[in-house]
């Protein structure tokens, strides 16, 4: 549970640290029994073998102290890599992945086939029960085609293909997974009126997921440290109407807003806290959830 132990290679932490860590770790298993937790995984913390691991352990350590984690999983890069093997270019229209046809059956192979049964299979040999999911299964994710409107003329409108936003979550498969002490790992693939698959971003789905559930904390691992103020300094507390001030003084801007948009929204809708937090720091979920350190930004629904 600490994070010196992969930096040396060995654990260093002796029995009365390790004594100390289970001590402050034991009000928060309580607080936190039997709630939901609802993670969105990706960046590095995806990449990086001894990280992968890390992550694992912590969701199976959640789940054994009677928390229900829920991993949501993006894979960017990885649909990237998966495109360039077969001569494919990405095309992109205000940040948006464009996504006709042909693209779209690599996403479904990348995310579902690849990049889930991965994240099972981590948590498995982890020694937890986990279950790969797309939004298809039990008719969890119904979904529209986005419509993208252009920036600076918004009578236009953009032709991005198969990207969706969400109409509505069922999510009463993931329930009866739950109930069972199976922990649901969940690509972000929707399915339309006509049975049309949707790419939709994970971000969002792991959002949506968290307030349909009412679920805990939302936890959101990122390639950054948090939030930080104009002077680069982590800001580990933040209410909604804080980061309205944040984001109209440009403190927040750029590529972090649509990761706090869907971290607002869920915070205002029921989910008590969400956290955005470092996945490049080893065991940083246990660290976040189980300790009174913070190791990201909270942001709390009022």
């Amino acid at each position: 549970m600490t994070h010196t132990a992969s930096d040396s290679g060995q654990s260093t932490v002796g029995p009365r640290d390790k004594a100390d860590i289970l001590a402050q770790a034991l009000p928060y298993i309580r607080q936190f029994h039997g709630k939901t937790m609802v993670i969105k995984y990706g960046g590095n913390a995806m990449t990086d073998p001894a990280l992968q691991a890390a992550f694992a352990e912590d969701v199976v350590l959640l789940k054994l102290v009677g928390i229900n984690p829920i991993v949501v999983h993006g894979g960017g890069p990885q649909i990237d890599e998966a495109l360039n093997k077969i001569g494919k270019k990405g095309t992109f229209i205000q940040g948006m992945r464009v996504t006709d046809a042909e693209t779209m059956s690599v996403v479904e192979w990348v995310l579902a086939g690849e990049v889930q049964q991965d994240i099972v299979g981590l948590i498995n040999h982890a020694g937890g029960k986990a279950v790969g999911l797309t939004g298809r299964d039990g008719g969890m994710i119904r979904a529209r085609k986005m419509k993208l409107l252009d920036r600076d003329d918004p009578t236009k409108e953009h032709d991005i293909g198969q990207v969706g936003e969400i109409e509505s979550i069922d999510a009463s498969v993931v329930k009866a997974l739950q109930d069972d002490q199976f922990i649901p790992v969940i690509s972000p693939i929707g399915f339309g009126a006509h049975n049309e698959s949707y790419n939709i971003n994970a971000d969002l789905v792991a959002s949506k997921l968290a307030e349909v559930l009412k679920a805990e904390k939302l936890l959101l691992l990122t390639n950054i440290k948090g939030v930080l103020d104009k002077a680069g300094e982590l800001l580990t507390d933040l209410t909604s109407q804080r980061i309205d001030e944040l984001v109209a003084d440009g403190t927040i801007s750029g590529g972090m807003l649509p990761k706090i948009a869907g971290a607002i929204d869920a915070a205002k809708c029921g989910v008590n806290a969400v956290h955005i937090i470092d996945g490049r720091v080893p065991h940083v979920l246990l660290l976040e959830i189980l300790t009174a350190q913070a190791f990201g930004t909270m942001i709390r629904s009022h």
